[in-house]
């Protein structure tokens, strides 16, 4: 106090020491169970049109004589590899918070690191590889030839291969969690109807490219706000 610091900036720095204190193994063990939890909710719908038509092939497959893998199988392929991008997802968000850039509610406490996630966010909607991506996620037929494996553990592997492409479709979208709150169901209920748009309905992919567009706007303009005050 002798140093001239208010109670105001007391009060604020025992907040930031509290906040970046380290995470136990039981909390990163809770985070990521949160992760899965969300991505499962999230990401499951998006993959129906390709798990009907793998289990349409399967019910084909049956009906000759000739029965493949049980869709759970498939199914299980993709959580899995959903459940790899929860891992780093939780040691993100960990890096995040150790660098007392996440508020309690596990929102951007920085103006700077969510108009650089919307700016990111957006100029990756605008990318080849997220075009490539979302080719294969809006083609399941296409997807099932191209990439059929027989067996149990083909079945998993399409899984896999489903949930790659998916992630890469995805993966910085779900960055923008921190911009409107990890747990803002609305904010999660958005993006995740966001995601299975531009996955299904036929303008899908001029759709995510103009939201790009409008990230890409939204976030400069914060970014040029902050700059013109500072």
């Amino acid at each position: 106090m002798s140093m001239g610091m208010t109670d105001g900036s007391v009060a604020g720095a025992m907040q930031s020491m509290v906040h970046v204190r380290a995470w136990t193994a039981t909390e990163f063990g809770l985070r990521l169970l949160m992760w899965a939890v969300m991505m499962v909710a999230m990401m499951v719908p998006t993959a129906v049109p390709m798990t009907l038509v793998y289990a349409a092939v399967a019910r084909t497959a049956a009906r000759i004589d000739n029965p493949v893998a049980p869709t759970f199988v498939f199914v299980a392929g993709y959580l899995a590899m959903w459940g790899l991008f929860s891992v780093a997802a939780t040691a993100a968000q960990r890096g995040l918070d150790q660098l007392a850039l996440l508020s309690p509610t596990m929102t951007s406490a920085s103006p700077v690191l969510g108009s650089s996630l919307l700016i990111a966010a957006g100029a990756y909607e605008l990318s080849p590889y997220k075009r490539a991506c979302l080719a294969h996620c809006r083609a399941p037929a296409h997807f099932i030839s191209h990439h059929w494996r027989g067996g149990h553990s083909g079945a998993f592997r399409m899984g896999l291969a489903l949930g790659a492409y998916c992630v890469g479709c995805c993966w910085i979208l779900m960055g923008l969690l921190f911009v409107g709150g990890v747990m803002n169901l609305l904010w999660v209920a958005t993006i995740a109807a966001f995601v299975l748009l531009e996955k299904t309905v036929p303008f899908g992919e001029t759709g995510a490219r103009v939201v790009g567009a409008v990230m890409i706007l939204i976030g400069l303009v914060s970014l040029t706000s902050m700059v013109a005050l500072g």
